[in-house]
């Protein structure tokens, strides 16, 4: 890892993080709980795991690790708290693939609060692929709305910009370790959710589920998202997203035979192969530049 360049560094989170990450939405849709309870330990586990871990890593440095967030690791624990929050309202309202679609804008939202926010400003070429996205967006939305998953879609809008925003926090912040932030916020999503809680037990299949999915699918994916954006700027991050809006509709269509609208197909192939151009581009002119 001493021998990475900052770039692939940063990359090399990104895409662990994602990969680990893809299946989570079958796990959400294979377990039996309702949406407060799912959120709850989607809440609780997570911070539990991740106590664990950074008690083990920081040793007595703990506590002082926690203050050394300062107000932009609260501002993202708040944000990903209420992400947690978005996304299962959103896939509960939807199908997968939309969700993960409404998820794969996430690098232009991120360009766009770059851009205002960090002054790293969207090239010519991004604000293009921006505008395209959005009208692909606004056809997906229709489908949903005659359809019915009008909401579902919209609060997967809203968790893509809540994505966006996390990542330039994280940005912003890059020279501090926001680990401690992340746990800050699984403990506030569990508690934003606990007082809707129907019922705290585990029974069957979710006894295995829940811990499974949230340690290796929330826990170990969101801390190497976490420190992705410490190497590359918020809108490389977010890019890996793309990765999720591939997979994760694939594993769900797979398993469990949740198949996407021929809209939603559409809608998704054209804002996939946006950014899929979009990053050659971006590559090329990279390799350019350095060569």
């Amino acid at each position: 890892m001493n021998n990475l360049t900052d770039k692939q560094k940063g990359k090399m989170l990104a895409l662990i993080g994602i990969l680990f990450i893809t299946p989570d939405s079958l796990f959400i849709r294979m377990v039996g709980l309702n949406s407060w309870d799912l959120v709850f330990y989607r809440g609780f586990l997570p911070f539990i795991f991740l106590l664990i871990g950074l008690l083990w890593y920081y040793k007595k440095n703990f506590l002082k690790s926690l203050f050394a967030i300062g107000i932009a690791g609260i501002v993202n624990a708040l944000i990903v708290a209420f992400t947690n929050i978005t996304f299962i309202v959103s896939l509960e309202n939807t199908n997968v693939a939309n969700t993960l679609i409404m998820l794969s804008l996430s690098p232009f939202m991120a360009a766009i609060l770059s851009g205002i926010f960090l002054k790293e400003l969207p090239e010519k070429r991004t604000w293009i692929a921006i505008i395209l996205c959005i009208f692909f967006t606004i056809y997906i939305f229709y489908d949903s709305y005659t359809a019915g998953r009008f909401i579902g879609d919209l609060f997967g809008f809203i968790t893509a910009l809540l994505v966006a925003a996390s990542q330039v926090v994280l940005r912003y912040g890059k020279l501090v370790n926001f680990l401690p932030s992340l746990l800050i916020a699984k403990l506030f999503t569990a508690i934003f959710v606990i007082y809707f809680v129907k019922d705290f037990t585990l029974i069957g299949n979710d006894i295995f589920l829940i811990p499974i999915m949230c340690l290796f699918c929330v826990t170990i994916p969101l801390a190497l998202i976490t420190l992705a954006p410490r190497y590359i700027p918020a809108h490389e991050v977010a890019l890996f997203f793309l990765l999720e809006t591939t997979l994760g509709p694939l594993w769900v269509w797979i398993f469990i035979n949740e198949a996407p609208s021929i809209k939603a197909l559409i809608g998704g192939g054209l804002i996939i192969i946006t950014i899929i151009v979009h990053s050659y581009f971006d590559l090329l002119k990279n390799k350019n530049q350095s060569s």
